[in-house]
């Protein structure tokens, strides 16, 4: 099973998928998907199954992206995600829950290429790309003197 199956394995059985669905959709046999969720507590009726996690989600014991067990630490930020993996995974399908301000979003020219841009809580910005950024600090110089030594 690839990592992709079990990617999907896991995504469809926290929206309460059964097995027969998940194994004609993934291709793979229900076998296979019924001891993957075994193994990776994800086993029983599937409307109990999406109830109980989504609940171990709210009161902060499984990732919010995949659903795993959480062991919280003793002291400092209680965690929400089991990796770093799963916590990019979840933002950058929730991006609607980033909490931004308006007095914090600059519009600007860049130096380089004249075109607008927008930046995030850097007042200071001055290129739109970082591509900008270095044909402005590389190239401009090495151009002019190509030209200079041509002459």
């Amino acid at each position: 099973m690839t990592e992709l199956q079990a990617e999907q394995i896991r995504k469809m059985r926290t929206q309460g998928v059964g097995y027969r669905a998940i194994a004609s959709v993934v291709g793979v046999s229900r076998d296979i998907v019924r001891n993957f969720c075994r193994a990776h507590g994800m086993d029983g009726y599937a409307s109990a199954l999406t109830k109980n996690i989504q609940e171990q989600m709210m009161l902060g014991k499984a990732c919010l992206y995949c659903g795993a067990e959480l062991i919280q630490p003793s002291t400092g930020r209680p965690k929400k995600f089991c990796s770093d993996k799963c916590r990019r995974e979840w933002w950058k399908a929730h991006p609607e829950k980033l909490h931004r301000k308006d007095t914090a979003i600059y519009t600007m020219t860049c130096a380089r290429c004249g075109k607008e841009f927008t930046s995030y809580g850097n007042k200071n910005r001055k290129y739109c790309s970082h591509d900008c950024y270095i044909k402005a600090r590389f190239w401009e110089g090495l151009e002019d003197g190509v030209q200079k030594a041509a002459d």
